[in-house]
């Protein structure tokens, strides 16, 4: 009876944060837009007839037209299938990292919190080494390291400077959390430590951690562009958005803007269309949400 109980709640909770996403409009778009990308950049490439690294002798920097619908660059290269390519990277970088930086401040907030004592200490410790250490600095020197592995450094070394301030918080709700009477009950019935913070103190703070990982995605895109126009990031063979807009941004306000144009245009709208989700879920997510008109 508990059990069926047990999943009658949580089908109920379940449907609830689904009509709420689904009453909210700009989260929708944003969702559909973000599924588009992802058709774009990882399904588009078997349907269009030219590769990213594939030259066309017969058009150095050609305008957008039929045979080329983003133009070519001055080396004949195809903008449309450079696109798709710079995205997949980009994508897949904004989102492995931001689940890996989110998976790490839980844990380590809630350990610190849960625990208290020398474990609470020399986390915070760390944390606090981490923030006065210059992020980008470190991962820009790191970066000749990886030359052929570059998207390693966004996984693990951008995810490694992402964490700390979402940890803090995540200790200060397990600070509060922990003294509720299910984490007592839960103690009582003699349930692991571990199982405790898994199982009941994370659950608690999901919206908040969903919003967190959404505003990741976001942050660690534009972390990966920035590195690259810098060059610090992905390095040739590979494509990203950074290095398009790396490699074209003295294109703007020519001609030959396009080449710069549309991958920075693709950026912008990829990370307003992921917070907007962010957005849409946040609402969803709180229980203290009211069924206000849709947005």
């Amino acid at each position: 009876m508990t059990a069926a109980t047990g999943i009658s709640k949580s089908d109920s909770r379940g449907r609830l944060v689904l009509r709420r996403f689904l009453r909210r409009r700009l989260a929708l778009f944003g969702l559909l837009m973000v599924v588009l990308f992802f058709g774009f950049a990882y399904l588009g490439p078997d349907f269009y007839k030219w590769n990213y690294n594939q030259l066309d002798p017969a058009a150095f920097l050609e305008p957008p037209s039929a045979s080329h619908w983003f133009g070519t660059t001055q080396n004949g290269f195809d903008m449309f299938a450079q696109t798709m390519r710079g995205m997949q990277k980009s994508l897949i970088i904004g989102l492995v990292g931001a689940l890996l930086s989110t998976a790490i401040a839980a844990l380590a907030g809630a350990a610190a919190g849960y625990f208290s004592g020398w474990t609470d200490r020399g986390i915070i410790a760390l944390i606090d080494l981490l923030l006065v250490l210059p992020g980008f600095l470190i991962i820009a020197i790191l970066s000749p390291l990886f030359q052929r592995r570059t998207w390693l450094i966004f996984v693990v070394l951008l995810a490694a400077f992402q964490w700390m301030i979402t940890a803090r918080v995540v200790r200060s709700m397990t600070l509060s959390l922990k003294e509720r009477e299910f984490i007592h009950a839960a103690r009582f019935a003699g349930v692991s430590n571990w199982k405790i913070i898994l199982r009941h103190l994370l659950p608690n703070m999901s919206s908040f951690l969903v919003i967190d990982a959404t505003i990741n995605v976001s942050s660690l895109i534009l972390a990966e562009v920035g590195l690259s126009f810098f060059g610090f990031g992905v390095q040739p063979p590979d494509i990203s958005l950074g290095t398009l807009i790396n490699d074209h941004w003295q294109a703007a306000g020519t001609q030959d803007g396009y080449q710069f144009y549309f991958p920075a245009i693709l950026l912008v709208a990829l990370v307003l269309c992921v917070n907007l989700v962010g957005d849409g879920l946040r609402d969803a997510l709180d229980p203290n949400a009211g069924m206000g008109a849709p947005r």
